[in-house]
Order: structure tokens, then C-alpha cells, then sequence
């Protein structure tokens, strides 16, 4: 069979360009052994933003020492726990908070992260969309190469879905991740992430020295964009900036 066809047995490592997650049982079982670069990654959660820096920040600490610019986090649903991200090497400086609640501005906001030349990656919260629009996102990152999450609620596992990687994520003694869907055959055990004990012992830390729960992390503030402008890139007559307060 000539070397290009893509065989259902096999992980494909060969057609993507990834970065390492970091966890190498995790790695062992993507193709490529990491996260797809300009391929849209969807992650399922029983609760919102449960186990996203367990699973994300070794592979962004990386990220952020090869690029310039922020890590951009769409509609997050708490605030960031910034002296435990410090501790494992990602600059919370380096994260840009984009304060969008509609769906509609979380979907143009993402969009347009992704189309920014300096971003190094997008992690949205998208509860509500459509696939149409979960495709739209995913052509943006193949277009400009960028890492993209999509993070959703576990809900949505029986809707149809353009990611080439699709996760859910279950909590316990140690963390589960399901691979609902990647290139290859289809993976039956959930991998299994040891308890992440440093990161208990960081905010213990952060808490006696009496450090606030939010960093210095940029944000903006968005609102819905009309729809005759919805494709227009980010200005500042767009976005309100604004520093996060600590408290």
C-alpha cells in the first residue's frame, strides 16, 4: 500500500505537526505523542474549567518559551490561580483574559485570537454552539498553525463534532482522560494522570505567604459584535482593557 494512505490501524503521526503534552502516558497514546498544532482539540468536562491547568500547562509552559506572544483564555469561568502557574513555568503575564459572556462574542473573540500573528494559543469555553461554528474555529487554527481548545460540557458528548481530538475528562483517585475520538484506532482505558500533588502544595505555599488567588493577568473585556462586523479583527474601539484586580 503506497506510504501516503492513511491506515485505520495506525496513529498517522507522519500528516500533523504536535507539541508533547508534557504527560507522557498522555503522549503515548496521541498520535504524534502530543497536541495537534492547528488542529481544534475538544475537551468535555463535567464541570467548567475542572482539571484544565492539570492538563494544559505543561505543553503551554513550553509554548510560551518558543513564541512572543499570550496565552489567549476565551470566557473562562474562574479566575486563574496565577502563583501555581508561576511555580510550573508559565508566566501568568503571558495569559490574556478575554471577558466575553455571549456566545456569539466567545465564538468571534476566539476567532480572531486565533488570526492574531503573536498568539501562541486559544483556549475557549463554548457551552453553547453548533458544529457549524466549532468547524469555523477549527479551519482558523489550520489556517495560522495555532494551538486551540475547545472546552465543553460533558453534554455534548453525543453531538457531532469537527475535532481531530476529543477528550472527556473524569475526576477520581487520579485523573482520567477518555480519548473519545483521534486519528487511529479507537482507545478503549482511559489514561491515567497521577494526582497532582505539587499543585496542592503550591497554593498551601501561596496561601501562608498570604497571595491572592488572581495574578497580574491582562484582560479584555468584549462585547457582541454586530453581525455585519463579526469578521473584523480585534481593535480597540472593541475591546475595553483592563487590568485584573487581585481579590
Amino acid at each position: 500500500m503506497p506510504s501516503h494512505v492513511w491506515r485505520g490501524a495506525e496513529q498517522a503521526a507522519q500528516e500533523e505537526f504536535v507539541l508533547p503534552t508534557g504527560l507522557p502516558p498522555l503522549d503515548a497514546v496521541l498520535p504524534g505523542g502530543g497536541w495537534p498544532v492547528g488542529q481544534l482539540v475538544e475537551v468535555l468536562q463535567t464541570r467548567p474549567q475542572q482539571h484544565v491547568w492539570r492538563l494544559l500547562v505543561p505543553a503551554l509552559a513550553r509554548a510560551v518559551q518558543a513564541g512572543r506572544g499570550p496565552v489567549v483564555l476565551v470566557g473562562p469561568p474562574h479566575p486563574v490561580f496565577a502563583p501555581s502557574l508561576a511555580a510550573q513555568g508559565l508566566a501568568p503575564e503571558r495569559l490574556l483574559w478575554v471577558k466575553a459572556v455571549p456566545p456569539a462574542a466567545r465564538l468571534w473573540a476566539a476567532e480572531q485570537a486565533l488570526r492574531c500573528a503573536e498568539s501562541v494559543a486559544v483556549l475557549a469555553w463554548l457551552p453553547q454552539v453548533q458544529s457549524a461554528e466549532l468547524r469555523r474555529l477549527h479551519l482558523a487554527a489550520q489556517q495560522h498553525r495555532r494551538l486551540l481548545f475547545a472546552f465543553r460540557p460533558e453534554s455534548a458528548r453525543a453531538q457531532s463534532s469537527p475535532a481531530r481530538l476529543r477528550l472527556l475528562l473524569e475526576s477520581g483517585e487520579a485523573l482520567k482522560v477518555h480519548v473519545l475520538k483521534r486519528r487511529g484506532p479507537p482507545l478503549v482505558s482511559p489514561v491515567l494522570l497521577p494526582p497532582w500533588q505539587a499543585l496542592l502544595a503550591d497554593w498551601l505555599r501561596a496561601r501562608a505567604r498570604g497571595e491572592a488567588a488572581v495574578g497580574e493577568v491582562p484582560s479584555l473585556a468584549v462585547a457582541p459584535p454586530p453581525r455585519a462586523r463579526a469578521r473584523r479583527p480585534l481593535s480597540h474601539a472593541a475591546l475595553d482593557r483592563t487590568p485584573t484586580s487581585a481579590g
